[in-house]
């Protein structure tokens, strides 16, 4: 669960959850990151770990990405399964029983929440859904994609999915999920797309117009390492790995 600046509201959601995941499973572990708040996120998520043996809070310094956030919480899982929550719960946490029920059911090694499933009920703004309709199409056309909705905050992965495709990522903020999507895809994994229940606690989230600049040049450095660098199909990983890894071990500090 990556929060940036969810201070009023981060303890109270940390507790949903909890409730939540128990009704789920029997064994799970909530890791909470910090991306680098300005306000008292960190504090309230540790307030709530002291509360509930099952979390774990930890931080970095400078505000580095969603991306950036979830690569440094998966130093700390230990499970077999992996999903990707977030802090506003906008998706609630009960639908990862969807998601998982989806995985065994198609035998998929990624399972992903999708606002254009044609069982999903969403509440949206109408800029977000501008943006985000704009985008899909665009993604549509530049990745081919399988998929119809790369953003959606709501994921599942296999570990062992992660732990192969994390060190191919570069992007850690606007385009993280289609550089993930796209190396899950390059690398032959199975992803199947699954209903959500969106309700946005924002009235306009955290997206806007103004950052349709830095998402378009995250996306054209994409497309250009996967069709011109033909980076992410380079056997010889370990190199980049280290290189990864330590930049994100340096913007953690």
């Amino acid at each position: 669960m990556p929060a940036y600046n969810e201070g009023p509201r981060i303890f109270d959601n940390i507790v949903e959850t909890v409730r939540t995941m128990e009704g789920i499973c029997q064994s799970y572990e909530l890791i909470v990151v910090d991306d680098g708040s300005k306000d008292n996120t960190h504090e309230e998520a540790l307030r709530a770990a002291a509360r509930f043996p099952n979390v774990q809070a930890v931080r970095y310094t400078n505000n580095g990405g969603k991306g950036n956030a979830l690569k440094y919480g998966f130093r700390y899982v230990t499970g077999d399964l992996v999903a990707f929550l977030d802090a506003d719960l906008d998706l609630h946490p009960r639908q990862l029983k969807t998601l998982l029920e989806y995985m065994q059911k198609y035998n998929a090694d990624v399972v992903i929440g999708s606002k254009r499933h044609k069982l999903s009920q969403i509440d949206y703004p109408l800029q977000r859904k501008v943006l985000s309709t704009g985008y899909s199409l665009l993604i549509k056309a530049l990745f081919d994609l399988s998929v119809k909705d790369t953003q959606t905050g709501l994921k599942l992965f296999k570990r062992e999915v992660l732990e192969e495709v994390f060190p191919r990522v570069l992007v850690k903020r606007y385009a993280f999920d289609l550089e993930l999507l796209v190396n899950v895809r390059q690398r032959g994994y199975r992803i199947v797309e699954a209903p959500i229940i969106l309700s946005f606690q924002r009235k306009f989230g955290r997206i806007g117009f103004k950052d349709i600049e830095p998402i378009a040049i995250d996306t054209a450095a994409i497309f250009y390492r996967l069709r011109i660098l033909k980076y992410y199909d380079s056997p010889d990983t370990n190199e980049r790995k280290a290189s990864v890894d330590s930049h994100t071990a340096e913007s953690a500090e």
